[in-house]
Formats: structure tokens, sequence, C-alpha cells
């Protein structure tokens, strides 16, 4: 029975980071395939009646510091509280990931890299020159890659990955669909992993 994982994610959340390497890996372990939609939460925000981190009120800001500093020690995980460059646009990102997948390349490989750019080298992923060299260190063409990502073709699809995310209930990144069954958060890989070995 062919196993796949929906992967809904934004490259600058810091969740989505600290569970990207461990999420690849129990998908390999499972042999299951992954389907990376990276999407706008900015909108899937609006829509779900969350609120992005400058609107948060100052309890639930510190909660979420306090959780990135347990899971980061937890996991063993480099990781910058407060990087130079956060927050910051993330659309060309988002789109020069769906534009690996669609030239056949590792997007999981690119989207490790460009979280580690925001999380740990604190490097802007807003800026494109910034992507071009992250690529080009993972052996792509990143040239190529971020004009195949001003592509409208590209455009639709990061629309597309946003409006699946609305229709199918994702409120937040990262979520994992398996089987239409719904995992928030990188704290519920285990689920994942269990679903997985369900089948």
């Amino acid at each position: 029975m062919t196993k796949t994982v929906d992967y809904f994610y934004s490259h600058t959340s810091p969740w989505t980071y600290l569970g990207h390497a461990r999420f690849l890996k129990i998908a390999a372990d499972a042999g299951a395939s992954i389907n990376f939609k990276p999407s706008t939460f900015h909108t899937i925000f609006a829509q779900s009646g969350g609120l992005p981190l400058p609107k948060r009120a100052p309890q639930r800001r510190a909660y979420r510091m306090m959780e990135l500093k347990r899971w980061r020690d937890h996991l063993s995980i480099p990781l910058t509280l407060e990087p130079k460059y956060f927050p910051t646009p993330d659309e060309t990102a988002q789109r020069l990931a769906i534009a690996a997948g669609d030239m056949g390349l590792d997007m999981g490989k690119l989207s490790g890299a460009i979280m580690t750019a925001v999380w740990t080298e604190e490097r802007d992923v807003s800026d494109e020159d910034t992507l071009v060299a992250i690529a080009n260190e993972q052996g792509m063409d990143g040239s190529a890659l971020l004009a195949r990502a001003k592509d409208d073709e590209i455009g639709k699809q990061y629309e597309a990955n946003t409006q699946e995310a609305i229709d199918r209930n994702v409120f937040g990144a990262p979520t994992y669909i398996y089987r239409d069954e719904l995992f928030w958060g990188q704290d519920r890989l285990d689920f994942v992993e269990r679903a997985l070995a369900r089948d």
C-alpha cells in the first residue's frame, strides 16, 4: 500500500525547522513519499482565526519562547531564538522550493537548507541573492531555480497549496496529513510515525 504524507509548511516557522529533518527520516524509514506544500500562512491564519507573532498577546509570545528553548535543548538542534532576519517575507523562498520540486530536485534538502539559513545562520531568505547562494550550496543551479520560481505557474501552485491547506482545515505550520488525518506541529511527529507504522 502506497504511503504518502502531505506536508504544509513555512520556511520561516521555527517549529517546521525543528521537525523537518526528523520528519524526512520518519517518512524514509516508513517507505512513505512526501508531498511538499509550502503555503502562505498569513492567508491561512486570516481564514482560521490565527494571529501572526507580532499580534499575539505578550503571555503567548513568552510561552512560545519558553517552548522553543525546551525543544531546542530536548532535540539538541541549533536554534537562534531571535534571529536577525525574523520575521521576514518568505514568499520567494516558498516559491523557490516549489520550483525545485517542479524541476525534479530534492525539495526536502533545499527546504532544510533554507530553514537552517533562517534559524541558525541568520541569513536573509527574503533576499534573492541569498536564496541563489543557498541553492548553489546544495549543488543546485540557484539562478535557474530563481527564474523558475518567478514563473506564473509556480505562483499558481503556491496559491493552490494555500487554498488546499484552507480546504483541509490546516491552521498552523507544520501540518502533516496522512490518509486525511491531520497532525499539527512537530511535537506530533510521534503520532505521524505511529500512523505510518499501522499500514
